[in-house]
């Protein structure tokens, strides 16, 4: 609809997670080096934050590398997490043919795909999405599969990515075991005001608009009804280039965007400054 009018070689706000469009603000380059860090270390690495922060986003980053050094399976939320399941889902992950049916079969047919894929020089990974989802069987079933070696050398490292509530999970006694093993662990925080005029503006620039489309006043009024969230953020921006395209703006100001906040206001609750800084004291609280 306005991406013509605003000369735009496609839609910069997409909900869809796009790695083209991956903002590297400080913590989203710290995070997507952990990641990268995680691949070559033994145990395992955990990526935490709310709903919309970019969690898949970086995931999708890590997984359209090509690089030979890695055989990298997802399992995402589509997944029933059945214990039962869990290796028939990693060798389809894999992209695997299984004929096994028994739990014995299909870990033998699991060992032997990781074995030739050591001998033949790449690492497997192993990424699971959602992973607040997981219960503290499949979990320890997870760490005894993590434990598959060929000699001194681990064959397989496991990622886990989810909500805040994950990181409560590996909290629990009955999973210290599992906790001991974690080498990489990154929580993804919502983006402060700056980072949010930044991020707005590389989304427009990646899609080959003019960055400077949104005025600082919008900008902060979008960071402030937003809280930070990357999602939020999206769909308040491109709700706002609709506005503007239907009054024939070429600048998205802080009154458009005031409009399209009041006529959103019992479908999007904004999340004022001290609210959200509430949720940042509650995650340091679960650090300590």
């Amino acid at each position: 609809m306005y991406q013509e009018f605003y000369g735009l070689k496609e839609l910069p706000f997409n909900l869809l997670p796009d790695p083209d469009f991956l903002f590297l603000g400080s913590q989203y380059r710290q995070a997507l080096s952990m990641l990268e860090y995680g691949l070559t270390k033994d145990g395992f690495t955990v990526i935490t934050g709310d709903i919309g922060t970019g969690k898949t986003t970086l995931i999708r980053k890590i997984l359209e590398r090509d690089d030979s050094r890695f055989t990298v399976g997802l399992l995402n939320n589509t997944v029933v997490y059945e214990k039962r399941e869990l290796l028939r889902w990693i060798l389809f992950s894999f992209g695997v043919s299984h004929q096994e049916d028994g739990q014995v079969g299909l870990y033998d047919q699991l060992t032997r795909f990781l074995i030739k894929e050591y001998k033949e020089g790449r690492q497997c990974v192993m990424i699971i999405d959602e992973a607040q989802k997981l219960d503290i069987d499949f979990l320890e079933q997870i760490r005894m599969i993590s434990n598959i070696n060929y000699g001194k050398h681990l064959l397989i490292q496991f990622i886990l990515v989810g909500q805040p509530e994950l990181r409560i999970i590996l909290r629990r006694p009955e999973l210290h075991q599992f906790a001991q093993r974690i080498s990489v662990d990154y929580h993804l925080k919502r983006l402060s005001e700056l980072d949010t005029h930044s991020y707005i503006m590389h989304r427009l620039s990646v899609a080959g608009g003019d960055p400077f489309l949104f005025d600082d006043a919008a900008k902060s009024l979008i960071w402030k009804h937003s809280g930070g969230m990357p999602r939020l953020i999206n769909v308040l921006c491109d709700t706002s280039l609709v506005y503007g395209y239907a009054v024939e703006v070429k600048k998205i100001t802080s009154e458009i965007v005031g409009q399209v906040i009041s006529d959103k206001e019992h479908g999007l609750s904004p999340i004022r400054e001290e609210e959200f800084a509430k949720l940042d004291a509650g995650y340091e609280a679960l650090k300590k």
